[in-house]
């Protein structure tokens, strides 16, 4: 990777990391159902399946992390772009879909504005990621003796 790639990728999974930790890991981990419910999300019950989730990217990070590590190694991170592009682009398009359908227009505080915010991360990191997805295509793993 040139060194400007290398600069991008690297900034591009700082701020994925960020995002995650601030907008979906943190709050489905930590926040107690009276916070979201504050906040105008809907809270399903058992919260269990939210702190799952929360888990679930908590894992994602651990993957973003280990990216980033692979990059400043001067190491292309193929598995991790395409980790990405999957979970980002899914997110993106279940959200355009919800979006466009009004599924939480009638939501209220800030949990309508903290959606448009998701949409919009998922869908910018989803087309950072695409545009190194081409050199995944050709990327060779580095053997490491």
């Amino acid at each position: 990777m040139d060194d400007r790639s290398r600069r991008a990728l690297a900034l591009l999974l700082i701020v994925k990391i960020g995002l995650t930790l601030a907008l979906w890991c943190g709050p489905l981990l930590l926040f107690p159902a009276g916070w979201l419910r504050w906040i105008g999300f809907p809270v399903p019950g058992p919260l269990l399946f939210l702190r799952l989730l929360g888990m679930a990217y908590a894992a994602l990070i651990v993957g973003y992390a280990l990216g980033l590590r692979q990059v400043r190694q001067g190491v292309y991170p193929a598995a991790t772009v395409w980790m990405g592009l999957a979970s980002n682009g899914g997110a993106f398009v279940i959200l355009a879909v919800a979006a466009a359908t009004g599924a939480w227009s009638d939501w209220p505080h800030l949990a309508p504005g903290l959606m448009w915010a998701s949409l919009a991360a998922t869908g910018l990191i989803t087309a950072g990621l695409a545009a190194f997805a081409a050199r995944a295509l050709h990327a060779r793993p580095r053997v490491v003796n």
